[in-house]
């Protein structure tokens, strides 16, 4: 078996979708994203699949994977790293169908047979939370996570502080204390800022703070862990092991959360989440995006001891008018019951994705948008405000 053809496919709402050809009929699917950068990762794959996997056996994956990363003497960053996380993903995939076993199956075997998702509520301006907490609720959702703030300047007021402190309570107060609410702080607050918004909040019992801080002041984090009983968790802009090995040896984080579309896919994931095993840090894997990312989620999180939870997007507040079910052949197998998807046992990732949703997206305008940027925010100042 060899690989003979791959073709990439840009869709919406923002997604960038692989899919690999072999010469046996089989196909395999992965999925990149790098918001604002579509068509940057796409070149990055034409470049890495032609260079390495085209008239190659798709097997030997850990091979491919390392001549993907060791063949350029620049390495790592969100582009390569992307670029590479979605082949892998197509090229597990692939492996499993080819031994008519789900990948969950090859990594070692199920150590659960269903995995907690949350989702989300307000927006990035979070608004009207208790209400969608409530219709979370309603869909059998029992976990969720919100942006903790707002755009918010180096120092704030303590009317910010207590706006933050208010949106919480609210959700608190809809779903009681069986629920569950994370908190994004999406490294859009300043250290001061964190430390005074995680105390504030730290009586409502946040399942984590995420990413309170940008990764490149992940030095803060030890000093934000004193500040907070929250668990803190990260790692959705970090790319690889090395990258998440200081914060674990400083001790100063309790959830990673590396994305499988970004940081170097399954094969890279799965060791992200080993290496914390061994530092008694849980696994939650970042996946705001489509369904091949969130199917390749699954798999992971089913042989992985320390996975305690996994971001769906459905209903997201990025989606407009096409959603994670709508290329699915069988939308259903991401339903939630009691708060959890049933991990897929279909050969491969175990879902199926639909040619017509594809012919559908290649006949409309090329005017869509599918290479979506984060919009500009602004301080009152003027001043350009982290999204």
């Amino acid at each position: 078996m060899e690989i003979v053809d791959y073709r990439i496919h840009h869709v919406e709402p923002r997604w960038l979708f692989t899919e690999l050809e072999t010469s046996t009929g089989l196909v395999g699917w992965g999925e990149h994203v790098t918001a604002g950068g579509a068509e940057t990762v796409a070149s990055a794959v034409e470049r890495l699949i032609e260079g390495r996997l085209l008239g190659n056996d798709p097997l030997p994956i850990e091979d491919h994977w390392h001549h993907m990363y060791r063949g350029g003497f620049y390495r790592g960053g969100p582009v390569l790293m992307s670029a590479i996380a979605g082949i892998d993903q197509a090229l597990w995939d692939l492996k499993g169908k080819y031994y008519d076993a789900p990948v969950h199956e090859i990594l070692g075997g199920k150590v659960r047979d269903r995995v907690r998702v949350y989702r989300w509520i307000g927006g990035d301006d979070p608004s009207s939370v208790g209400e969608h907490a409530s219709e979370r609720l309603a869909e059998g959702v029992t976990a969720m996570k919100m942006n903790a703030t707002g755009r918010v300047r180096h120092l704030e007021s303590p009317a910010a502080v207590a706006e933050a402190r208010a949106r919480i309570a609210e959700v608190r107060d809809v779903i009681g204390e069986t629920g569950d609410i994370a908190l994004d702080f999406h490294g859009r607050v300043s250290k001061p800022m964190a430390k005074r918004i995680a105390a504030a909040v730290d009586e409502y019992d946040p399942y984590f703070i995420e990413e309170p801080v940008l990764a490149e002041h992940n030095d803060a984090l030890p000093i934000l862990a004193d500040n907070t009983s929250a668990p803190i968790a990260t790692g959705e802009r970090m790319y690889s092991r090395a990258a998440f090995k200081p914060i674990l040896e400083a001790g100063a984080v309790d959830v990673v959360q590396p994305d499988l579309s970004h940081a170097g896919g399954i094969t890279e994931v799965r060791k992200i989440a080993t290496m914390a095993a061994a530092y008694d840090v849980a696994l939650a894997p970042h996946c705001p995006l489509g369904p091949v990312a969130f199917a390749a989620c699954l798999n992971v999180d089913a042989a992985s001891r320390n996975a305690v939870i996994q971001e769906q997007s459905l209903d997201i507040h990025y989606h407009q008018d096409t959603d994670l079910l709508d290329y699915l052949v069988d939308p259903s197998v991401f339903d939630i019951e009691d708060g959890h998807v049933t991990v897929p046992d279909g050969p491969g990732l175990g879902v199926e994705l639909d040619p017509d949703a594809f012919r559908y997206q290649e006949d409309r305008s090329t005017d869509d948008d599918t290479d979506s940027s984060p919009p500009p925010w602004y301080h009152v100042d003027g001043s350009l405000a982290e999204w």
